[in-house]
């Protein structure tokens, strides 16, 4: 879908991006995945020599919001031109190609690539049945993800249907869908939640597969720690409030006017990890809460059996009694020790000892 030749600084230059505009999303790229100031300048060097890579992309289960999010810029943004620089050889929503000349050309770039190009995924997988639910040129997705993730470096699963299984795995499940890394054992997966997930943490981990041949270091739910290693509601311009007990009760009252927490109207900021608060949305130019909504925890595994999206958690009412240690990495670590040893099992690191939100509002 995209010319081969040349290297990715060549491709920015053609596009009308200076070496030093380069340089400055470097930097920006390496503070945000929370790494040394010196790694910007090694960003940039490797990626001023990296070929284009190979980018195969396969949609399953998914209503394609996720193209949308990762494809769509106003300005077009520096992000976006990383994301056409890559030689995106496949992909079922963008490609021109239909019927046997897209299956085609997907044969062409695996062989072509063998071992060296990236698989994208948006959507999860049906298995019931035999996986008769999504079918593309009359094969199942499951057939399609493993014939593909043969010759594949590395998996992308994008948004929460690919990482966890989203919507279609909400209960009754009716196609018997699963997330990829379900499916995928024998290679490096990543997965980038959310529902969709944002564009910038995608081109993150895209540059850092490009810069140094491997995936950024990840949390124990797959994700990109240095987008999903605090929560929303640990970085939360309203988490003020929060300490104070200032609650809003309706979205239209005295409170919400005075930006006051949310989490009474059903927020999940709590328990949701993801870099919303920090990366925004639209070229940063804001998030839900900031919108005035609370946040629904699409990042999180089974979000959507969480209970009612407008409910509370069940956190403890007033904040004020709440240990200053947890205050600290956020109040829902009491809940997730709680759980933890209601299982019988050893508490992990406060910061990550995460449980769902469906246990949260058991």
């Amino acid at each position: 879908m995209n010319e081969k030749s040349g290297s990715l600084i060549d491709s920015l230059e053609r596009q009308g991006v200076s070496r030093r505009t380069f340089m400055k999303y470097c930097a920006t790229l390496a503070s945000l995945m929370a790494l040394p100031p010196a790694v910007g300048r090694a960003f940039a060097e490797a990626l001023a020599k990296a070929t284009r890579p190979s980018v195969i992309w396969l949609s399953f289960q998914e209503c394609t919001g996720c193209t949308e999010s990762l494809t769509r810029s106003h300005t077009p943004t520096l992000e976006s031109l990383i994301f056409d620089s890559i030689s995106l050889d496949y992909h079922h929503t963008l490609q021109a190609a239909a019927g046997t000349a897209a299956e085609a050309a997907r044969e062409a770039a695996m062989k072509l690539n063998w071992g060296k190009y990236l698989l994208v995924v948006d959507g999860s997988v049906p298995m019931k049945d035999g996986g008769v639910y999504s079918t593309i040129a009359g094969v199942s997705n499951h057939d399609m993800l493993m014939d593909t993730v043969k010759g594949a470096a590395a998996v992308v699963a994008v948004g929460t249907c690919a990482a966890f299984g989203g919507l279609p795995k909400a209960q009754p499940n009716p196609t018997g869908a699963v997330a990829i890394s379900d499916l995928v054992k024998d290679k490096p997966v990543v997965n980038v939640s959310g529902c969709p997930p944002i564009p910038v943490v995608m081109t993150g981990v895209l540059a850092h597969f490009l810069a140094f041949g491997s995936l950024p270091e990840l949390d124990k739910l797959g994700r990109p720690l240095a987008f999903y290693g605090e929560t929303i509601h640990d970085r939360c311009y309203r988490r003020p409030f929060y300490d104070q007990g200032k609650f809003a009760k309706t979205f239209d009252d005295e409170g919400a006017r005075q930006g006051w927490c949310l989490f009474e109207l059903g927020c999940k900021g709590p328990v949701t990890y993801n870099s919303c608060a920090t990366v925004k949305w639209n070229d940063g130019t804001s998030f839900p809460i900031e919108s005035g909504h609370g946040c629904l925890g699409c990042s999180e595994p089974d979000f959507w059996d969480a209970g009612g999206f407008y409910r509370a958690l069940s956190l403890p009412a007033n904040p004020l009694h709440v240990a200053a240690t947890a205050v600290e990495v956020g109040a829902v670590v009491g809940v997730g020790v709680a759980l933890a040893n209601r299982a019988g099992k050893s508490a992990a690191k406060a910061g990550h000892e995460t449980a769902t939100l469906a246990d949260l509002e058991k």
